[in-house]
């Protein structure tokens, strides 16, 4: 695929950081224990925002995007400022931060994967781009709050959701679907396998420790 033939609109690569930008800040404000001040609240959303892209743009070889445009920035700050004001209207928020966890996979792996697409990147090697780019986000806000990596633990299923959805992107993009149209069921399908694993329950199976396998005590010479 040529990239003359499909270039990343701005408003998607701009919507895509909006949303990561608020998801970071009202997830970064629930930790009231934590002391974060509004600067660093708005620091931790700034930086959800820009994660995908900027992994994305680095594995790509390609200038980074929010040093393109003043909009980046202006988008991003504007989305943690907003993520902030949220999180004191509403009580209750671990459903939304979900919805929008899983939106921001869902926008940043697409993203990804058509952009690696356009700049001629083979399939296999765009779905990883794709996924990398889609949990880049939330692993930067993890570190950032010295908190364990969600994406290394049980029931979170962020890789997991990004393949499915990346994947059939590229899937359907090889059977000739029109590349945004393929877009939009692969943000869908990140979006649904992301929402019904917290709803359910679902995970992987967890690594196990293996016991050490009991001593089987020698024989002695016989006497």
């Amino acid at each position: 695929m040529s990239g003359a033939l499909f270039v990343i609109p701005l408003w998607a690569d701009l919507l895509a950081v909006g949303i990561g930008a608020l998801q970071g800040a009202m997830f970064a404000a629930q930790f009231k224990d934590r002391r974060l001040d509004l600067l660093g609240v708005a620091i931790i959303g700034i930086a959800t925002g820009f994660g995908g892209g900027l992994v994305r743009d680095i594995l790509l070889s390609v200038d980074l995007a929010p040093l393109r445009s003043n909009w980046y920035v202006i988008v991003a700050t504007g989305a943690a400022l907003l993520g902030m004001l949220l999180e004191r209207i509403f009580a209750r928020l671990n459903p939304l931060i979900t919805a929008l966890d899983a939106l921001t996979i869902g926008l940043f792996g697409a993203i990804g994967t058509t952009k690696a697409l356009s700049l001629g990147v083979p399939p296999a090697p765009a779905v990883f781009v794709g996924v990398l780019a889609a949990v880049g986000g939330s692993i930067l806000r993890d570190m950032l709050l010295n908190l364990p990596i969600a994406l290394m633990h049980v029931g979170s299923l962020y890789a997991v959701a990004a393949v499915g959805g990346t994947g059939t992107l590229v899937v359907l993009v090889q059977f000739g679907v029109d590349i945004t149209i393929a877009a939009v069921v692969g943000v869908a399908l990140t979006f649904g396998i992301r929402v019904l694993s917290v709803f359910f329950k679902w995970s992987l199976p967890e690594q196990r420790r293996i016991e050490r396998l009991p001593r089987i005590p020698r024989l002695g010479r016989a006497r």
